[in-house]
């Protein structure tokens, strides 16, 4: 049986081609034959979604410390690494992007450095998808499995996905991770690309739970996503993905 084909998400917005997270990056992916386009957040101390992979600023930015320290306006002001002047951005801006093109927004929801959501983040970030009129078109995510049923029990979006950190994913297996998910009726799991093999990618599909993968970043691996079929792949190289698509 042929895979069907999978959609291709630009992994922070394609972090092998430009500064991850940052503007350039989700323009120039907004303009690509992508499906979606995957940014990260976590909460300023006011509150804002801001768009930085890390809890702390000191490896993409000018910044160091938590970022849930500082304020979106002083967030705003920092710098990315290798951005020439690019700030980081938030949430509200990246959709912006997102708006004018038929890219979706699949936002990842992160948590503190303490390893703990950010209370309110997940209202946040639903309010500025409202705003932007793109919540009915875009994908949240999240490691953590209470705060990705929060969103799931909001409703409106055009999906959710729990990903699961290798040792979590390893410690539960297969029959405990679909057990999961169906109790919390997550509609896609997403997994490291190295993590998943034929076997896993039939369970879950027979279980009628979708399947995403990142990590997917050179040619072996993007092909080899592509042959089983998986529903969504996030890559650091988008054009790549996309021309092995065909």
């Amino acid at each position: 049986m042929k895979p069907h084909r999978s959609a291709i998400a630009s992994h922070r917005g394609g972090a092998f081609l430009w500064p991850e997270n940052g503007l350039a990056a989700f323009r120039a992916t907004a303009a690509l034959a992508l499906d979606q386009a995957e940014c990260d957040v976590h909460a300023s101390s006011d509150g804002e979604a801001i768009v930085i992979h890390d809890a702390t600023l000191d490896r993409t930015t000018d910044g160091s410390g938590p970022v849930v320290a500082q304020s979106a306006a002083d967030l705003t002001r920092l710098r990315l690494k290798g951005g020439a002047g690019e700030r980081v951005p938030r949430l509200s801006e990246m959709l912006a992007i997102c708006r004018d093109s038929p890219v979706a927004p699949r936002i990842e929801i992160k948590e503190g450095a303490d390893g703990r959501p950010y209370p309110g983040l997940v209202g946040r970030v639903l309010g500025d998808l409202d705003r932007a009129g793109l919540r009915q078109r875009s994908w949240v995510i999240g490691f953590d499995a209470p705060t990705m049923a929060e969103v799931a029990a909001a409703g409106g979006l055009a999906g959710v996905a729990w990903l699961l950190e290798r040792k979590t994913w390893l410690s539960l297996g297969l029959t405990g991770t679909i057990a999961v998910a169906r109790a919390y009726r997550f509609p896609e799991v997403g997994v490291h690309e190295s993590l998943l093999d034929a076997e896993g990618c039939a369970a879950l599909r027979d279980a009628g739970i979708g399947i995403s993968v990142w990590g997917a970043n050179h040619e072996g691996s993007i092909r080899r996503m592509l042959g089983l079929g998986v529903d969504l792949l996030a890559t650091d190289d988008p054009p790549l993905a996309i021309a092995l698509r065909g």
